[in-house]
């Protein structure tokens, strides 16, 4: 076969297909141009199919046929989904979390799940310094009084208050988040130490961090930062027998995901003073209701679930989860595999180089 009709032979090979969820509104009618952050990388090898999803039913008829979905809202890709993507080998997420997608049920069908971990950490570790600073100034209560004409009362307050410098930060998990919040925390003067059993001692150490149990953790910080991933392990992590073991007064902060925190038991320790205050971007139903004892406290801030947001997040996030996706498209590992143990049962080839900083017992 000539170069000539070898190049016309791949030409015609058909584009594979990329399933996204339908758009509750859409401000561009053109595919190429709503979608014109992912297919930087996508563009060559797929293209991308909308998919009307009232039901879990109406999305898997319309998905059925794709090689590929992403999302990171709408329905829940659940195993009674995943298991009916015949053609699907690679879901792509647009965000840290991994909650819109059963990663069991896709590591069961073999399907390669991806997300975008490391493109809005520095925004997450902001917002959670906000609300750790704002919190432990009672920067809420002091506008509540500031407002309200008790101008002279807001000094009294924080008389007992200590400040910041030589006080104690505890992190719940060590991740990047946890990483780049703590190197903020450092700079206030504050000491930081971390729970997290699945990153080694030696990593927390490097970062000026010292490597504690969950019981020293809650013993110790005079605040605690919640930065661990939603599951069966961490859910409802931070309860009454939690609260009961940490300090008189603690502060607690939440920029991962609500579940881990159960809110009752919160509200309680808030309310007998356990919790001195509360600053969370995450609560366990969202959006809440509007009875949720938490929003009308005035010593806690809530954020609406926002902590990631900025200027850069959305179109890094697309870009990245369009380069993602390419890659299992193209046979080749992702970056970021959230399943990594379906990668040797798949086809796809390894391009990344092995460390080489790595003996034995490390």
């Amino acid at each position: 076969m000539t170069a000539t009709a070898n190049m016309a032979k791949k030409a015609k090979k058909p584009k594979k297909k990329v399933a996204m969820q339908l758009p509750r509104a859409a401000e561009v009618a053109n595919l190429e141009q709503r979608y014109s952050l992912e297919l930087e990388a996508l563009a060559p090898i797929a293209e991308i199919v909308e998919v009307a999803s009232p039901s879990a039913d109406a999305f898997v008829e319309g998905a059925a046929d794709c090689d590929a979905v992403i999302t990171s809202w709408g329905i829940r890709l659940d195993e009674s989904v995943v298991s009916r993507l015949d053609e699907c080998v690679v879901i792509g997420l647009g965000s840290v979390g991994v909650d819109m997608v059963d990663v069991e049920a896709a590591t069961e069908a073999g399907i390669v799940v991806t997300n975008t971990p490391d493109v809005f950490i520095e925004e997450v570790a902001d917002h959670a310094m906000m609300l750790l600073l704002a919190s432990i100034r009672r920067t809420k209560e002091q506008n509540i009084l500031a407002a309200g004409g008790d101008w002279f009362q807001g000094r009294p307050q924080l008389n007992h208050v200590p400040r910041l410098m030589g006080r104690t930060l505890g992190l719940v998990s060590f991740g990047n988040v946890a990483r780049c919040t703590a190197a903020r925390a450092q700079v206030f003067g504050l000491n930081v130490i971390a729970y997290d059993p699945y990153v080694s001692e030696l990593t927390i150490g490097d970062a000026g961090v010292e490597p504690v149990s969950w019981s020293e953790l809650l013993a110790r910080a005079d605040y605690i930062s919640v930065h661990s991933p939603h599951n069966e392990e961490t859910h409802h992590s931070l309860n009454a027998d939690a609260f009961a073991q940490m300090k008189d007064g603690v502060v607690i902060v939440n920029t991962a995901r609500g579940p881990i925190i159960k809110e009752a038991d919160l509200i309680e320790a808030l309310e007998n003073g356990k919790v001195q205050s509360a600053g969370l971007d995450v609560l366990e139903k969202e959006p809440p209701d509007a009875d949720n004892p938490l929003l009308a406290m005035p010593n806690v801030i809530v954020t609406p679930h926002v902590a990631s947001a900025s200027t850069r997040m959305r179109p890094t996030a697309r870009r990245r989860v369009g380069r993602e996706v390419s890659l299992v498209l193209r046979g080749k590992w992702p970056m970021s595999c959230v399943n990594p143990t379906v990668l040797p049962k798949t086809p796809l080839e390894r391009w990344q180089p092995y460390p080489m900083n790595r003996g034995p017992n490390r």
